[in-house]
């Protein structure tokens, strides 16, 4: 992350408790970027095409990085990652599907629709650090990630 332009990371998870201990994971793996939250897959979507009420762009700015479940109400994550790789602008956003899904079918079904990477939720709370202090690592410290959006 860098001071002046952080990389704004928008969880899609339709779960309160995942969405709280993500972002307690983050907290205590002190990733200070901002982190948004959007609970189904239109929510995910009227912000990413920015519709109200995420018309905002300094409250709900674009996100340098996705974290994507696939089991959401509305629209499901795989829908909403169909969408999002259909669009010119909205697919060169990083999408990680973090989901308890471990089904071979959906593993493949998400890279094949343009995923990023894939991993299965871990069932404790350590092991979520772990997934965190990884993503961080890789895709906010190791990967440059474009800073001007508009861009693309």
């Amino acid at each position: 992350m860098t001071d002046s332009h952080p990389v704004h990371i928008l969880i899609a998870d339709d779960d309160p408790d995942d969405c709280l201990l993500t972002c307690e994971a983050f907290k205590e793996c002190q990733v200070a970027n901002p982190l948004h939250f959007v609970h189904n897959g239109e929510e995910l979507m009227d912000y990413l095409k920015r519709r109200p009420p995420y018309n905002d762009d300094k409250l709900h700015p674009l996100p340098g990085l996705i974290l994507l479940d696939l089991n959401m109400p509305l629209k499901d994550g795989r829908e909403a990652l169909i969408e999002i790789n259909a669009d010119k602008q909205l697919r060169a956003i990083p999408v990680v599907i973090l989901t308890t899904s471990s089904a071979e079918e959906d593993i493949v079904h998400s890279y094949q629709a343009g995923g990023s990477s894939f991993i299965t939720k871990p069932v404790s709370f350590s092991g979520l650090l772990k997934v965190v202090k990884a993503l961080s690592r890789y895709w906010l410290e190791i990967v440059k990630l474009p800073v001007d959006r508009n861009r693309l």
